[in-house]
């Protein structure tokens, strides 16, 4: 499964550099000079990270091959993707990526079905995005809601307060 650890933006100059909308928690690592990485649309890349720098809290990059603003240009939109295997798993077992939660079964403590983890949400709190029947029910991911996460199962098990899977139905 890919995974998006960043996606390019606008050109930044004129020697090829582009911003970078960072969405992994290690852009040191991951976007290291000299790193090699794939790209979607596939036929884009895998792209070679020649320069990375902060400019005002923005990640700029520089490739090798890419030189001047049209050829930065040609990248924006691409997303730059990694392998999921390539991430080591959580140390805490009560902590998990997003990838590992979507497409989960979720069930309530009696086993009763409830619907399907479809996206995880960070808003001061985590919220697993449930589809059930034609809309989507949110459900705080706190551990007296959600207290069983059976990955090798592939289901999580929720304990609803009554009305939490009717009240915020959305659809």
């Amino acid at each position: 499964m890919q995974l998006v650890v960043g996606r390019i933006g606008r050109p930044h100059g004129v020697r090829g550099e582009v911003t970078v909308e960072v969405r992994t928690d290690e852009p040191e690592t991951r976007f290291a000079p000299g790193t090699s990485i794939a790209t979607d649309p596939a036929s884009r890349g895998p792209l070679i990270i020649e320069t990375m720098r902060w400019h005002k809290n923005i990640l700029l990059l520089g490739f090798e091959g890419v030189a001047g603003r049209d050829g930065a240009e040609d990248l924006r939109g691409t997303m730059l993707v990694i392998d999921s295997g390539e991430i080591p798993l959580p140390e805490d077992p009560d902590e998990f990526y997003d990838h590992q939660l979507i497409g989960l079964a979720v069930v309530t403590a009696a086993g009763e079905p409830v619907g399907e983890i479809t996206d995880v949400l960070h808003h001061g709190q985590d919220l697993l995005v449930v589809r059930r029947g034609s809309g989507e029910v949110l459900i705080p991911f706190v551990k007296d809601l959600v207290p069983e996460v059976d990955l090798p199962a592939g289901r999580v098990v929720v304990e609803a307060p009554p009305g939490l899977l009717d009240l915020n139905e959305a659809g």
